[in-house]
């Protein structure tokens, strides 16, 4: 079995949809895109997009270790 993914026009979506019903669910399964995947696919495309147009800020491995080190000491009292 393949999986493929398809942008489809409102125009004709009903129209695509009944097509496909017309398959039995072992020959084509309707597979939705969930709200978690698609809200994932959003905020991937804007972070994208930032780092195309030069908006955003890099840190340096330093800088990385010493964030993380501070988050770490906040938090282990709460464990």
């Amino acid at each position: 079995m393949h999986t493929i993914k398809l942008k489809i026009s409102d125009k004709v979506y009903d129209k695509f949809i009944a097509i496909l019903n017309k398959f039995s669910k072992e020959e084509i399964e309707i597979i939705g895109i969930d709200d978690q995947f698609k809200a994932d696919q959003n905020y991937l495309e804007k972070e994208l997009n930032e780092v195309k147009e030069g908006k955003t800020s890099y840190l340096t491995l330093d800088d990385l270790e010493k964030r993380l080190e501070n988050t770490i000491r906040k938090r282990e009292d709460n464990l």
